[in-house]
């Protein structure tokens, strides 16, 4: 199974929320105590345990701020 990670930019997020709303992992949330260096809110990625790297929040912002890693266990080779 693929397991997720996602780096949000924080220059470039400006707490619009999508990325919360469409994860079906909930994965990220925006807790409210952290600002971005131009005063908005900032999500937070926070479940990355459940995360699969589907990718739909990466679609989802319109600022593009985020960026969706896979990782997939390596096959080893039978002998």
């Amino acid at each position: 199974m693929s397991r997720g990670d996602i780096t949000i930019n924080e220059k470039l997020c400006k707490g619009c929320g999508y990325c919360v709303r469409f994860c079906p992992q909930t994965c990220i949330t925006i807790p409210g105590d952290r600002f971005s260096p131009q005063g908005y809110l900032l999500a937070v990625f926070t479940e990355s345990d459940k995360c699969n790297a589907c990718g739909i929040c990466g679609w989802m912002c319109p600022e593009f701020a985020i960026d969706v890693y896979r990782y997939v266990e390596a096959k080893t080779p039978s002998a």
